[in-house]
């Protein structure tokens, strides 16, 4: 495995645990029919990362094609839980704002 993929696999592992922590957590809030977006974005999120890390380790060439992905899905994601008050929420949209920059900053390499 390339070195230099080192910091991009932190964060989009980073990313997968936070979400699903975050979905998690969701589905224990008294509203739950409120968290509803952020509970799917969550899944959606960690579903991509987990993918986007696989290919990017194992250097594949159709990486690339989900990094953009990727990022778009972590946009979504971090704007959602962004809105929400919860701390769980928002350790997920930093997660996944680092994870965006650091798929785009893939894309760029």
């Amino acid at each position: 495995m390339n070195q230099s993929n080192q910091p991009l696999l932190q964060a989009l592992n980073a990313c997968v645990a936070a979400c699903e922590n975050c979905a998690s957590a969701c589905l224990q809030e008294d509203d739950v029919s409120m968290m509803a977006r952020c509970i799917s974005l969550d899944r959606d999120c960690s579903d991509i990362c987990a993918l986007t890390a696989r290919l990017v380790a194992r250097g594949s060439e159709h990486a690339a094609h989900l990094l953009r992905e990727c990022a778009e899905i972590c946009r979504l994601c971090a704007a959602e839980c962004g809105q929400h008050q919860h701390e769980h929420c928002q350790q997920c949209a930093e997660a996944c704002r680092r994870c965006e920059e650091a798929c785009r900053a893939g894309m760029a390499a």
